[in-house]
């Protein structure tokens, strides 16, 4: 039966909670109650709906508030004050107030340093000034060259990130000097620009007496809150550099809590307390004289409490309060508040009065259940505290095991407990062995919690305990057996001996214990436990040493130990030399691998250790350095045998750790210089009792095999974290950056086929180990990715012409990598015309989206073939062609308009007007007359007006005949005439309009090489006036 409980906060983000930028923002609030509770949040005073923000969720049975900002954001835009609301039907818990701020990194101000110009001898404070962020940087000083500063007494680093040279010296100017600023979050570090000094020598540096540079004057004030470190500083100047000692008004310095730092110029004192009050002065003297500043420190206090309000559990009827007491300075003030509203607007309750820091509850009934905040704040801070009344009608229940058994020495002290529950409080009374009466007496003593102590255990003490738990309600009843046992006693323990080296020595220790306890005896040497070798034989009532060496002196212990008590006594032994006559000849004895170790025993057998001993071997006159102990498991590899631990040769003892649902079986191993033994005799098997497994499977992967699937493989657990039978993996998945649900499925092999996957999504994985006993704790999430497919085409790809030598290539990334991209293909092949060159191949890393290419020559174009490549190969190509060469363009357009038929007919017109205007000119010249004929033709390139316009020279010699015409090597029409157009120009040369065409005009001009009058006012050629009309 589950009881009711209004909501308790059990985990909240502290009060300032600054976040990293650059991860998922997570905002704790859990809470348990019963029913669960339903969670709320407040941000900046007003409700915060979760619900309308994408990038906000809670996590599932909590209150804790998830900002992921994987899908883009600021950080900035979700600071502010929240404030977590945890509700059931018996009332409501707050978190405090968690004031979120984003970490910030700013760049320092950029500045211009002068040289730093100063006298040898002269005190010196470079300023730092770093950014502020948040949280404050670390600020250190180095040069530019990442060297640090050396700082002593004379040169050091104040608090506020300032450096200080108490008297500068020449050797000071050998570097420079920059501050540093360490950010936490991002880890980075940002330098300011470097301090030059120029130390200007005198003859000699005068010596002066010391003056504060940090802090001024002789007085100042401080303030500092309780608990915290207080940081006095004093930082003086003068030749030679001061020293500085520290001392308090009226009493001294606490010792056990004071520091001091940076060569005496700082005083810290930790968690400070109101008595740390009053007036500090530092002193700061050398061989001229000294100084000293006083430091009047004030301690103030945040609120803390004196009496935290405490959940209250009452019966319908019954009486009870709630105290909240806290101190400050100045002292807190106290508010109450229910269900997370203010007690003054709640509604009333004729049961509840509030006197100040106390609420009384008198009369309580059924349904006035509620949670209750104290907040005591003042202008340091504040401390919020829940505490719930729950009024229950519950009869008694015993909340510990049923009929335990408790073993005590006889004479001992011991106490039975009996806890319980019940409202109202029930009363509790102890009855031994059945009888009428409560246990009373001197040697009983009964505590509020139920239990019951006996002073002194004797053996008429042995019996069956009941406890009875009673309220208006009922009953509720439980027995405790205890039994009295024999103390363990050594009844004759070792003695001192003294005995010569190479004779027999017994140590005894004869013991009487409890018959019923398992006894086990161990021997120290030393204090530490002693290595029981060949020459040494344990006995049950002692210990026989054969051959006693002079390594054998000193003191020996014998310990025996139940599960209840112990006794131990010792003895020092004694090794007197052996004279023995002198031999001419040493013989070494020869050295081999250590016997194998013998009789292993299973002692203290526990759910997860139990206790190997083991007889050694002889050394073989090799002493043993190392024991190795194996382990074999019958269930998954039965008959392979796994190193468990290794132990120093000195012992034969040893508690191992053992596993969960694990059949052992051990050997041991010694080693010594030589080698290793053989292996002991595998001891008897130990079954450990099964339970749930703690670990899970690691290294977990999802990665697609085919484009529609994800393979999710690990590495499964062995046989000692298996911890139980039928170990089996819970598989869960879903796609990343969704709302969907887990899918998840159970398997018993390493690997499980996701199908029908989209292309190329990561996915959420967490696989789970779980036996017959339970499941392993909740698994971390992995990330993998379904399978891959060929990529789509770039997403654009263009092809530019700077020059005739190299053409340039420009691409960007498919739209649809479909996995990720290893490259880029790009075949390419020149033609000219039908003629084709051979196919070249380019490739290229999947971060490049630029190439250029060398042209071979100046004519030939290429066609290019571009693809994006995976792992599963190369996607579909993007074809283009580099652009034309401007005079196969010109051709090209040349061709086509004189395909055009308007072109043709007015090609016609022309030449009969020309050929009618000849017939004119003949017959006129045969009849006397002299006519200067200027043909004057030019033909110009249309398509490109970056070419130079080509000119054409004409002869003025009238009896030079008319050459036809002629095509260059480049494709261009010249036509060649006896006359230049310049003398027909008005502005000497041919203009062009946008596509290309002539829109100079042909005019007469007086011919400067003619000399004939009547021939200087010709007019208009009828040439000249076609090309017009053309």
């Amino acid at each position: 039966m589950s009881l009711p409980q209004p909501p308790t906060i059990t985990k909240q983000s502290v009060k300032d909670y600054i976040v990293d930028p650059r991860d998922n923002i997570f905002i704790d609030c859990e809470a348990k109650g019963n029913p669960v509770p339903t969670f709320s949040w407040t941000r900046n005073g007003k409700f915060f709906n979760v619900a309308k923000d994408p990038k906000v969720s809670m996590q599932r049975r909590s209150g804790t508030l998830v900002i992921d900002f994987r899908g883009g954001g600021r950080p900035e835009d979700y600071e502010g004050e929240y404030q977590c609301f945890a509700r059931n039907e018996y009332g409501t818990a707050l978190s405090s107030k968690i004031l979120l701020q984003v970490s910030r990194s700013p760049l320092w101000p950029k500045e211009h340093l002068d040289l730093v110009e100063i006298d040898e001898g002269s005190p010196l404070t470079l300023k730092c000034n770093p950014p502020p962020g948040l949280p404050p940087p670390v600020v250190f000083w180095m040069s530019s060259s990442m060297e640090p500063i050396h700082q002593d007494k004379r040169v050091s680093q104040g608090q506020n990130g300032d450096l200080y040279f108490s008297n500068v010296l020449l050797q000071d100017a050998q570097t420079d000097y920059s501050c540093n600023a360490r950010f936490h979050f991002t880890h980075t570090i940002q330098q300011k620009n470097p301090y030059t000094l120029k130390i200007q020598t005198t003859r000699g540096v005068m010596e002066t007496t010391p003056s504060f540079m940090y802090p001024y004057g002789t007085s100042s004030n401080q303030i500092v809150l309780r608990g915290v470190d207080l940081l006095l500083e004093c930082i003086a100047s003068g030749v030679p550099a001061p020293d500085i000692m520290w001392h308090k008004k009226g009493g001294e310095l606490p010792t056990d809590k004071t520091k001091l730092e940076n060569f005496n110029k700082a005083l810290r004192i930790t968690n400070v307390s109101e008595e740390d009050s009053g007036e500090y002065f530092c002193l700061a003297s050398n061989k001229m004289g000294s100084i000293r500043h006083t430091i009047s420190v004030r301690v103030k206090a945040a609120p803390y409490w004196l009496d935290e309000p405490q959940n209250l559990i009452l019966a319908p009827a019954e009486d009870g309060r709630l105290v909240c007491r806290a101190n400050g300075n100045p002292k807190p003030t106290i508010q109450w508040l229910v269900n997370g509203e203010p007690i003054e607007s709640a509604p009333p309750n004729p049961s509840r009065e509030v006197a100040g820091d106390t609420i009384v509850f008198r009369d309580t009934q059924i349904g006035s259940s509620a949670v209750y905040q104290c907040n005591a704040s003042n202008e340091h801070g504040y401390l919020l505290a829940n505490a719930f009344v729950s009024v229950l009608d519950v009869p008694p229940r015993i909340l510990s095991p049923r009929n335990q058994l408790i073993k005590v020495i006889q004479y001992n002290r011991t106490r039975l407990d009996c806890p319980f529950f019940g409202s109202p409080i029930p009363t509790l009374r102890w009855f031994k062995n059945g009888q009428g009466s409560a246990l009373d007496g001197e040697n009983y003593q009964r505590h509020e919690n139920g239990s019951l102590e006996i002073n002194m255990a004797r053996k008429e003490d042995q019996g069956i305990y009941t406890c009875v738990a009673t309220n208006i309600l009922g009953k509720a009843e439980n027995q405790v057996r205890l039994e009295i046992k024999d103390p363990t006693r050594i009844v004759r323990g070792p003695e001192d001996l003294a005995v010569k080296r190479g004779s027999l020595v017994r140590l005894d220790c004869r013991i009487k214990h409890d018959s019923t306890l398992k006894l086990t005896v161990t021997w120290l040497k030393d204090d530490t436990p002693l290595y029981i070798g060949n020459r040494m034989k344990k006995e049950d009532d002692g210990l026989i040493i054969y051959g006693v060496a002079e390594k054998d002196q000193g003191d020996y212990t014998c310990v025996a130990s139940t599960e209840l008590d112990k006794d131990s006594a010792k003895a020092f032994l004694t090794v007197l030399a052996v004279v023995s006559a002198p031999t001419n000849r040493m013989t070494a004895l020869p050295k081999e691998r250590p016997e194998r170790p013998r009789d292993l025993e299973l002692t203290d057998l526990a759910e997860r250790s139990v206790r190997l001993t083991w007889i050694p071997g002889d050394d073989n006159n090799s002493p043993i350095t190392d024991y190795v102990v194996q382990f074999e498991e019958d269930k998954f590899q039965p008959g392979l045998w796994h190193n468990h631990s290794r132990y120093p040769g000195s012992v034969n003892s040893a508690v191992l750790r053992l596993s969960p649902y694990v059949n052992y079986q051990f050997r041991v191993i010694a080693v010594n210089e030589v080698g290793s033994s053989l292996p002991s005799p595998p001891s008897e098997r130990y079954h450990t009792l099964g339970a749930s497994p703690e670990i899970n499977p690691t290294g977990v992967q999802g990665a697609g095999t085919q484009k529609n699937n994800m393979e999710i493989t690990w590495t499964p657990l062995n046989a000692t974290q298996a911890y139980g039978p039928n170990l089996r993996y819970i598989v869960k998945w879903r796609q990343r950056d969704t709302r969907e649900s887990w899918s998840n499925e159970t398997v018993r092999t390493t690997r499980h086929v996701v199908w029908n996957t989209p292309i190329y999504v990561p996915y959420d994985i967490k696989v789970q180990a779980e036996n017959d006993f339970g499941r392993a704790p909740e698994p971390d999430v992995i990330i993998g990715y379904s399978g891959e497919d060929l990529p789509s085409v770039p997403r654009y790809f263009r092809i530019r012409q700077p020059n005739l030598e190299t053409i340039t290539l420009e691409w960007g990334h498919p739209e649809h990598p479909n996995g990720i991209l290893t490259g880029y293909n790009l075949r390419y092949q020149a033609f000219n015309g039908t003629k084709t060159g051979r196919t070249l191949v380019e490739t290229f890393s999947p971060n490049q989206t630029r190439f250029t290419l060398q042209r071979t020559d100046p004519i030939s174009r290429y066609r290019f073939f571009l693809r994006a490549r995976t792992q599963v190969g190369d996607g579909e190509s993007i074809v283009e062609e580099s652009p034309a060469p401007l005079n196969e363009a010109y051709t090209k357009n040349h061709v086509d308009i004189a395909t055009q038929g308007w072109f043709i007919g007015l090609m016609c017109a022309i030449a009969l007007l020309v050929l009618i205007l000849l017939i004119v000119c003949f017959i006129k010249r045969s009849r006397g007359g002299k006519y200067p004929v200027r043909e004057k033709v030019e033909v110009l390139d249309h398509e490109d007006h970056k070419v130079d316009d080509p000119s054409f020279d004409y002869s003025d010699e009238d009896n030079k005949e008319p050459p036809g015409s002629h095509t260059s090597l480049d494709g261009t029409i010249k036509q060649e005439s006896d006359d230049s157009l310049v003398d027909y120009g008005e502005g000497g040369e041919g203009q062009f309009n946008e596509d290309g065409s002539f829109i100079g005009q042909y005019t007469v001009k007086k011919d400067k090489e003619e000399t004939e009058g009547n021939e200087s006012s010709e007019a208009t050629s009828p040439v000249n006036a076609i090309y017009s009309l053309a």
